[in-house]
């Protein structure tokens, strides 16, 4: 295949993504150096074929690829952007998520980042949009202890080994990604973007991860099952499918969080009664000095990946979800074998 220099071939995987697709779609093709948009359909049942082939005539850019029944031993996305990726011809791939909108001049801004750099693959984490309680509670919660494992400054230092990627937006050289083996070589793995960077860094790529809220911003899901079934299927992974790190994390929560503002609640009732003396209304400042400690802390752990601080309050009712999730990815992973997405089941037991 020709290549074009100093262009992008975007690939946009999309099942069932009639929400989606047509503002994803426009904010690319708004893009500087957009070679073209290759929006892979994999199956899609809803109206999301027909949008695109609304958009079609709009868009010279635009190629829709359809997948095939899922060959066995891939999953369902990996599948989809090495079809697409098949078919490019530029220089750079842009992988990136049918939920995701990309901002004004985001694309050139970063294409610059990595080539002045010399960076191999660029991700950033988008800007999350949390409008309902339950995204509000567990989103910005999940990507602070991300945050955590997967340090932006320790993913992007070549002498780390820590190396992950958000495949809502990963920028890669296209001799890279192939180098590495591309989507083939992770075919099975459910996080796929993660075992891709870790491909590219194992074999000298260099990395660059960024808190992306200035270029990209995203609703990852519509609906609370959509989000408990998404984040069952990925936390286990995500902590190294260590049960015991797993468990651990939900006994820190339970401990840190739920347990404070329990003991709080249960000493305001004592003390409004008049049973309590002074150990209980100490009891009850203690507990009450905590929970402002731990609310602040995560208030500045927002803001440094590009939350709203304001955020904070829903701390409490984030993490007693995340505990639950947390469990729940365990069992679904441990004991039951198989995550459900998109209507697909997924065996985890290789």
């Amino acid at each position: 295949m020709n290549s074009d220099a100093g262009w992008v071939s975007v690939v946009i995987p999309a099942r069932d993504e009639e929400a989606n697709i047509e503002r994803v779609v426009r904010s690319v093709a708004a893009q500087a150096h957009v070679a073209e948009i290759l929006v892979v359909d994999d199956q899609s049942s809803d109206r999301t074929p027909e949008i695109l082939a609304r958009l079609k005539p709009e868009f010279p850019v635009l190629r829709v690829l359809r997948t095939g029944p899922l060959p066995e031993g891939w999953t369902g996305k990996a599948h989809a952007v090495a079809t697409g990726a098949r078919e490019a011809r530029a220089e750079w791939l842009l992988l990136t998520d049918a939920d995701t909108e990309h901002l004004e001049g985001s694309l050139e801004s970063l294409l610059r980042r990595a080539t002045s750099r010399a960076i191999d693959l660029l991700s950033v984490s988008p800007g999350q949009e949390t409008p309902t309680w339950w995204e509000k509670a567990v989103i910005p919660l999940i990507f602070v202890e991300l945050a955590r494992r997967f340090r932006f400054d320790d993913v992007s230092n070549p002498d780390s080994p820590v190396a992950a990627a958000n495949g809502q937006y990963v920028l890669i050289r296209r001799e890279v990604y192939e180098r590495a083996g591309g989507h083939e070589a992770v075919r099975g793995e459910i996080l796929e973007d993660v075992a891709l960077a870790r491909r590219v860094k194992r074999a000298g790529g260099k990395l660059l991860f960024l808190p992306g809220a200035l270029w990209v911003r995203t609703r990852m899901y519509r609906t609370f099952g959509e989000m408990w079934r998404g984040w069952t299927k990925n936390l286990f992974v995500l902590y190294e499918r260590n049960l015991g790190r797993v468990m651990g994390k939900a006994a820190e929560l339970l401990v840190a969080d739920i347990f404070p503002a329990a003991a709080f609640l249960a000493l305001a009732i004592v003390f409004a009664a008049g049973l309590g003396g002074q150990v209980t209304g100490l009891g009850l400042a203690g507990c009450f000095l905590l929970l402002l400690i731990r609310q602040a802390r995560y208030g500045r752990a927002l803001e440094d990946i590009g939350f709203d601080a304001r955020l904070a309050p829903y701390q409490l009712v984030g993490a007693g979800l995340l505990a639950l999730l947390l469990l729940n990815s365990a069992r679904a992973h441990v004991w039951s074998g198989i995550v459900y997405w998109r209507g697909r089941g997924c065996s985890t037991r290789g």
